[in-house]
């Protein structure tokens, strides 16, 4: 095949092609330019897609003897991620920016541009795996290492999208092997460290980041029960879950620590109270899809058995699941996804992801809209 092979900097996207060129496929690389701020630099594993980064996915391409081109998706990148992640803290929901880039960005726009220049596939170096069921419909599986799978943050992706990827770190029992394998190849990012943060935020202050975009004003902080206790400088800057910086300043009449249980950004009001509040048995999520072929039993409304993950490294738990009818628009029906989880969750926020799965198969994804507690309703706050 002609692949296309998105180089980040990484050692995993350098092993990844590598295998690729050594499968016989007729290879490019091309590294990302997603944004045109000069002081963006890495710092250590903070930050990625830096002018550092693309000079390693240079010097690898090199070594592997394969083209190499940097494509600037900058603009793209601001206007479907970074204003994206803008929009969803300001509207009080908590975003994943990098689900938004992989479905918008690297297999939305890059591999939309690889296919009209003749590419069969998109070459990444996710670990997770496509498997071919028995009717030649392509599905995303968990990788072979559950401690590095991201099979997560790849639940956006279509079955269209799935039968045009190549994850060749698919079998790999583990990322010491990956360095290992570049140590062998001669590869000068064997030892560099994986990137983690929001890349466009690498220092890491989410908060301080969103203050200089958002525009924040002050307001209340209530408990549990409605009752005032402190004030905050933007509820938009909060995110369900959170511990740390409420400085309310005296503690709770039992004496243990608050949490942001609930951000509501049209009041300019954080409702905060113990941790046993945070937890919640069912989700309900929009902008629902599913990762190649939906499950019968979901298109025709009846429930199913599931695996539910609302993190990109959280455990997934029991649930049970199903379609429910929300809306129509046109004469196309809306369908919320339903889940009930056999377990608490805690600390699960509006705008997360969650993820299905039965075994090792990802069946789709939808964005958390609703969470509800086991313990309190959101609405005797006033």
């Amino acid at each position: 095949m002609r692949v296309l092979a998105a180089m980040s900097g990484g050692v995993d996207s350098a092993v990844a092609a590598a295998r690729a060129v050594d499968a016989g496929h007729d290879v490019v690389g091309v590294h990302l330019a997603l944004s045109r701020m000069p002081g963006t630099l890495r710092t250590g594993s903070r930050g990625c897609c830096t002018v550092e980064d693309s000079n390693d996915a240079w010097r690898a391409c090199d070594k592997l003897g394969i083209p190499y081109y940097v494509w600037d998706f900058s603009e793209r990148f601001k206007e479907d991620v970074v204003d994206d992640f803008i929009a969803e803290y300001a509207a009080g929901r908590t975003p994943n920016p990098c689900m938004r880039c992989n479905e918008r960005i690297k297999f939305a726009a890059l591999l939309e541009k690889a296919l009209a220049l003749g590419f069969d596939a998109v070459c990444t170096g996710h670990y997770a795996k496509v498997v071919t069921d028995a009717d030649g419909n392509p599905e995303l599986h968990r990788a072979a290492d559950w401690a590095k799978d991201q099979s997560y943050v790849l639940g956006v992706l279509t079955g269209e999208q799935l039968a045009h990827s190549l994850f060749p770190l698919a079998d790999t029992p583990s990322k010491a092997e990956v360095r290992a394998e570049a140590e062998r190849r001669g590869l000068s990012v064997a030892k560099k460290p994986d990137s983690h943060d929001i890349c466009f935020i690498p220092d890491g202050d989410t908060r301080g980041w969103l203050e200089e975009r958002i525009e924040l004003s002050e307001g209340e902080i209530v408990d549990h029960e409605g009752h005032s206790v402190g004030s905050h400088p933007g509820a938009n800057a909060f995110t369900v879950g959170q511990r740390k910086g409420l400085k309310i300043g005296r503690p709770a009449a039992d004496g243990k620590p608050r949490f942001v249980l609930e951000i509501r950004p049209k009041e300019n009001q954080v409702v905060v109270g113990p941790k046993d509040l945070l937890s919640v048995d069912r989700l309900r999520g929009i902008k629902v899809s599913w990762a190649g072929q939906p499950l019968a039993q979901a298109l025709a409304g009846e429930r199913f058995e599931c695996m539910v993950q609302v993190r990109a490294h959280a455990d997934p738990v029991p649930a049970t699941a199903w379609l429910e009818e929300a809306a129509q628009e046109g004469t196309a029906v809306v369908r919320e996804l339903v889940v009930d989880v056999d377990e608490p969750l805690q600390g699960v926020s509006p705008g997360q992801t969650m993820v299905i799965y039965q075994g090792t198969r990802v069946l789709g994804q939808a964005t958390i809209d609703t969470a509800r507690s086991l313990a309190w309703d959101p609405a005797s706050v006033s």
